[in-house]
């Protein structure tokens, strides 16, 4: 693995964001992806950690009123939005759009994050109770089964902020859930931990052309809303579109530090966290390395998502080095980078593990859930593949 440096320091600073939270700017980022198939297994949360439950109400910061930002209860789909009108005007879900991808038992379904941006919760069954929340702030998408305590519950927006990240309430119990930690931080809940789901940050074109039956989510007033079928927002124009300026994915050039909006994946083994940013990434093309005793490969899809995959399959640990622009090369067979599948060779229809447990998020939210994290090949010579 290649060198890596510790920003315990760094946390200061990025906390100083958090004051601006999820909920008081809509309209986050676009991202660039891949339409990756994920593993099918299922993720594990996130640990708690050093987290002490239940965490007071007095630690979390209180950005707007419940429900402000109105989670989406009755969302509707389409196979694109060729038809829709916000506000009388046609507008259309462009091929860059980013997209949160699900697919479950043979049925995708992909939710814009245009329409995210400005409801962060959607209440939604595929196959079953299903939850899709992203956070602006943290730029994170956790999806998970939408249970608690054994049945199936309509989760709000709280306005509530705990490290910078969406706290969510749900409106059977009126516990309080941390979306990173996918647990009950407080209430008759607490401890209580959401089941994760596979899922994607990525663009529609390409999750469409993975998925070609997918469905889209449609803005309201096709989609309710927990405050009625109102739509007063421009769901046609993201606020800007991620990778358009260095800063959101780059370093700082003054001190080297990680701005708080640099892409990462983070992976958690053992007793060892470890986040990979972008820049590195994409400098190094492929990097082979090893978290808590678990052997990873890291990369990029061919539109930019950074993914996560363990290295070993069987009793064998493979050495990944770049393929082409698709696909990486290990153990005499190509893997496709987007989904882990090998497509020829020895290992044809293996599938490397997912790991990470949910997609690549803002540094600012690792962060802050991990602070003893290491970050690789920051301010050292990086190893590739």
């Amino acid at each position: 693995g290649g060198a890596i440096v510790r920003r315990r320091q760094f946390l200061g600073a990025v906390g100083a964001t958090a004051a601006a939270g999820c909920v008081s700017a809509p309209g986050g980022s676009e991202r660039p992806g891949d339409g990756q198939t994920v593993t099918p297994s299922t993720p594990t949360p996130p640990a708690v950690g050093d987290v002490d439950l239940p965490v007071p109400r007095s630690e979390m910061y209180a950005a707007l009123s419940r429900d402000r930002i109105p989670a989406i209860v009755e969302p509707a789909f389409g196979p694109d939005w060729g038809r829709v009108e916000v506000d009388g005007e046609p507008v259309s879900l462009p091929d860059d759009a980013a997209v949160v991808g699900v697919e479950r038992d043979g049925a995708a379904r992909a939710y814009p994050l245009r329409i995210l941006n400005w409801h962060e919760v959607v209440n939604d069954d595929l196959r079953g109770p299903l939850l899709v929340t992203y956070c602006v702030q943290c730029g994170s998408a956790v999806v998970a089964e939408r249970f608690v305590a054994g049945e199936p519950t309509v989760f709000g927006v709280s306005g509530l902020l705990w490290r910078a990240d969406l706290v969510m309430y749900d409106r059977a119990t009126e516990s309080l859930w941390s979306q990173i930690l996918a647990t009950a931080i407080n209430g008759p809940r607490t401890g209580d931990r959401l089941s994760l789901l596979p899922s994607a940050l990525t663009t529609w074109g390409s999750w469409r052309a993975e998925h070609p039956e997918t469905k889209v989510l449609l803005p309201p007033p096709y989609s309710n809303t927990l405050r009625g079928r109102e739509a007063t927002q421009d769901y046609a124009t993201p606020k800007y579109d991620f990778g358009d300026s260095d800063q959101l994915i780059g370093l700082d050039s003054d001190d080297g530090e990680l701005y708080p909006k640099t892409m990462v994946v983070g992976v958690s083994a053992g007793d060892e966290a470890k986040a990979y940013p972008f820049p590195v990434v994409r400098e190094a093309g492929v990097v082979n390395d090893e978290v808590g005793g678990t052997p990873v490969v890291v990369t990029l899809t061919p539109s930019g998502t950074l993914v996560a995959y363990e290295r070993q399959v069987d009793y064998t640990v493979l050495v990944f080095r770049a393929g082409d622009a698709a696909h990486l090369r290990a153990g005499g067979s190509r893997w496709r980078r987007a989904s882990g599948l090998a497509v020829d060779g020895p290992h044809e229809g293996r599938r490397l593990s997912s790991a990470s447990p949910v997609p690549a998020m803002y540094w600012l939210g690792w962060s802050k859930f991990h602070p003893d994290t290491a970050v690789y090949g920051i301010d050292a010579t990086v190893t590739t593949g």
